[in-house]
């Protein structure tokens, strides 16, 4: 398995970043999970089935929601996450 992915950013990357990949958790006990509404049709449907589904596992849930799908996130949305949350699940739907 590699350690590395190459990601893409589609607002005009010339050059692809080469990253080292996070470790994945073992668990989410004690973590703080962020579940990101990018703010397309529906994907808050799945994102409140998600959520249900980890409070009942005991997981804490923070929410948050970009003002529209067609930029990215701004900076300061993206500096919170990282502040407040272990992981994020970014809800992609139409």
């Amino acid at each position: 398995m590699s350690t590395h992915s190459v990601l893409l950013d589609p607002t005009g990357e010339r050059a692809p970043a080469i990253r080292p990949r996070l470790a994945r958790p073992a668990g989410l006990d004690g973590l703080t999970v962020g579940l990101l509404d990018i703010s397309k049709p529906r994907g808050n449907v799945f994102l409140d089935r998600l959520d249900e589904r980890l409070v009942t596992l005991g997981v804490a849930i923070k929410r948050y929601q970009k003002p529209t799908f067609t930029r990215v996130a701004p900076t300061e949305l993206k500096q919170r996450i990282a502040a407040e949350v272990d992981l994020v699940v970014e809800g992609l739907a139409d």
